[in-house]
């Protein structure tokens, strides 16, 4: 009984820290930049009329903010439920073909149904759910092993990547600005974008927290989920669902990011459990942060040139999957 109070001090304190971290990130973005803002002038700005400050702010510094906390956390969400769904520490979005399908259907409705620009949310969901559905069937079908999988996953991602950029060679001129898209940037986000994708990942977030005991009988394997009642393939799907949604939205704002759905739900995992519930909502403010700082850096070191925060992800997040790969041994991750 201590040691379940003490674990849900220790929970409550790092959600706080990463709460505060958030914030103060959130914060750190808004005002900084080639051009300061300080507090004062932005509390000022709701009140006052149109300016070029104001309109920085409006306009570029608070959408991508707000881009960062659904890009990071969406991701993030989707890691822990694709980790969770595999019963793989070593699955994540990008790993196993989730971000080069949304990516692929993205460039796909870009390139011959241009008319339907705005939809390509849907069309994001629909390809990382297809991704997503592709590998669960090879998971089911052969009884491979967790590295396997991951191999299998890389195939995957291979196949859409390729035409991706078979879309990207026919049709050229329809994917203007795709290659941003392609490496992951939070450049050209408005408000008209981030709100309503908030409000959705906000409602996505809180149906899986509210699936998060789910999540917990499935880490248990599909015959003892089975054997406790539950109609594994129905929860799979919809968690599967879930994910590709919060994948979709992610996608359709900033591009391919990669790496945070692996890094962030693994590092969450070692400091508050395996919890589902706990892990979901951890990881999702951690995911926040992450793409927050990476996004800032990113902008602060190479001022006035800009790096996107996809490549800063990508440098962090590759040597961190070859160390998950080294210790990998049998299959099974050794924590």
């Amino acid at each position: 009984m201590e040691n379940s109070k003490e674990r849900r001090a220790d929970i409550k304190k790092v959600t706080g820290l990463l709460i505060a971290g958030l914030l103060f990130l959130f914060a750190a973005q808004i005002c900084l930049g080639s051009v300061f803002l300080s507090p004062a002038e932005i509390f000022s700005f709701p009140g006052s009329g149109e300016s070029l400050r104001r309109t920085l702010f409006l306009h570029v510094r608070l959408p991508r903010a707000l881009g960062c906390l659904i890009v990071g956390a969406g991701l993030a969400v989707c890691g822990t439920v694709i980790q969770s769904v595999l019963s793989n520490p070593l699955a994540a979005p990008n790993i196993i073909g989730v971000n080069s399908a949304a990516g692929c259907a993205v460039a796909f409705c870009m390139a011959f149904f241009p008319s339907a620009v705005r939809y390509t949310p849907l069309a994001a969901f629909a390809g990382a759910f297809a991704g997503v559905m592709l590998v669960l069937f090879i998971a089911e079908k052969t009884g491979a092993s967790r590295l396997t999988l991951i191999l299998a996953g890389v195939a995957v991602s291979s196949i859409f990547s390729a035409l991706t950029d078979a879309v990207v060679t026919l049709v050229p001129d329809a994917l203007i600005g795709y290659s941003s898209f392609r490496i992951g940037s939070l450049k050209a986000l408005s408000l008209e974008k981030t709100v309503p994708s908030l409000i959705a990942e906000l409602a996505l977030i809180l149906i899986v927290l509210s699936l998060s005991a789910d999540m917990d009988v499935l880490k248990l394997g599909p015959e003892t989920a089975h054997s406790l009642g539950m109609n594994v393939r129905r929860t799979r799907t919809l968690l599967l669902l879930l994910a590709s949604a919060l994948a979709g939205i992610s996608v359709s704002l900033a591009g391919v990011i990669g790496f945070i759905g692996l890094i962030v739900p693994h590092a969450m995992r070692r400091i508050v459990g395996s919890d589902s519930k706990s892990l979901t909502l951890c990881s999702a403010l951690a995911g926040a942060c992450l793409l927050s700082f990476c996004d800032l850096v990113s902008r602060l070191v190479f001022m006035p040139y800009e790096l996107p925060a996809g490549i800063m992800l990508s440098l962090l997040g590759g040597p961190f999957f070859i160390f998950l790969l080294i210790k990998q041994r049998g299959g099974r991750i050794h924590d």
